[in-house]
Formats: C-alpha cells, structure tokens, sequence
C-alpha cells in the first residue's frame, strides 16, 4: 500500500494535469446526463400508470421490477455489445439502472397526495394544467429532490463500473488504466476524488435544498 503522502503527491498531480481533469469532467457529465434522463423516464412512467390505470400492470407490475432485478453488470455487457466502448455505452447503464428508483419514488409521490387538498382545487379552477402547477406540483417537490438525491448518489457507483468496462473516458476509465499499469496511487488517488466530490456536493448543495423544502413542504 502507498503511502499518505505518496497518494497526496499523485493527488496533487492529478488535480493539475489536463488530461486527468477532463476524466473528471466526463464522468460528471455522464452522471448529470443520466441523472436528468432517468428521472424523465421514471416520471413520465409513473405519471403513465397513476393517471392512465391501462399502464399501471405494465409500468408497476412488469417493468418496474424487471428494472429493479436486472444488474448493473448486465448493462454494462448489453451496452457494450449495442453501442461499443463509448459515452453512450456509459449514460445508457447509469439510466437504466436509475430508472426504478424515479419510478418507485415518484409512485409513492402520487398515491400519497392530499386527496382534500386535491378536491379543494377543483372548487377553485376547472383548469387541469392550473391545479397541476398550483397544487399537485409543489406537493411532489420533497419527493422530487428525494428522488434526484438518491439517483445522484446510486450513480457514482454504477458510473464507475460502467466506465471501467465500458468507457473510454471518466474516472473509472483511468481506474482501468491504474489496474493496467499497477498505479495504486492513482487508484487511490481517483477515490479520495470521489468521495470529495458526492461529500461536498451533498453537504453544501443537497443539505441546503432539504432545508429549505422541509420548511415549506414539509420533511423530506
């Protein structure tokens, strides 16, 4: 094992080369990318199967668990041999893996309105799209953020094995370059970067906008 200061030291280079920065980059973009994607589909779904009771079977009873047991690795293999060694490959893993994670949170988002609160509106508008926006919108905002939080945090994970065996760009792409060439520094180096970054994003961007939900809508 590498010393503390050995690690520091490749640290210090990687936090200045280039190249290895726009590794770091990638892999946020990727994880933002399939962030985005995958809560569009999961809601979109959810919404499907909530408003539409013909989709609920397919969407809860099928789709949903079959999402939810399929791994990972599996992606990983099936996406390399659709879309080879790429960026897709990787975006495509990470959003299929997150997808039961925005169906299943935002599912419970829909069965646990306010049912009063709900027939209330419609004495005040007749406009759907209006009691969407004024009412059931805001009551799904904790559900909302809980759902981009977890997502975030799942996403580190898979993110790393998909550009492991997937990628040619992204932190876990030079993790595979620091196996190949037996670089434990480096290794460890791309590790103390990761949980620097979901640490910091959590406490500094995450914690605030909790807060800040909790006093308007409620805990999250």
């Amino acid at each position: 094992m590498p010393g503390p200061l050995e690690v520091f030291s490749r640290l210090g280079l990687m936090l200045t080369d280039v190249h290895e920065i726009s590794h770091m980059f990638y892999s946020f973009a990727h994880i933002i990318s399939a962030v985005f994607i995958s809560f569009v589909a999961g809601t979109t779904l959810a919404f499907l199967a909530y408003y539409l009771g013909t989709f609920e079977m397919m969407v809860h009873g099928r789709l949903s668990p079959f999402l939810n047991s399929f791994s990972g690795i599996g992606w990983t293999f099936l996406a390399i041999i659709w879309f080879g060694i790429s960026d897709v490959t990787v975006v495509f893993v990470i959003s299929m893996v997150l997808i039961p994670f925005a169906i299943i949170n935002m599912r419970e988002a829909l069965v646990n309105l306010d049912n009063e609160r709900l027939e209330m509106s419609m004495s005040f508008s007749r406009s759907g799209w209006r009691r969407f926006r004024l009412v059931v919108l805001p009551s799904l905002y904790p559900f909302i953020f809980a759902t981009i939080r977890i997502s975030f945090g799942v996403a580190w994970k898979v993110a790393l094995t998909a550009e492991l065996f997937g990628g040619n760009t992204g932190l876990g792409y030079m993790l595979n370059l620091a196996r190949q060439d037996f670089d434990l520094p480096l290794v460890i180096a791309v590790i103390v970067v990761i949980i620097a970054f979901v640490y910091t994003t959590d406490r500094w961007i995450f914690v605030p906008i909790q807060a800040h939900l909790a006093r308007h809508h409620g805990t999250v």
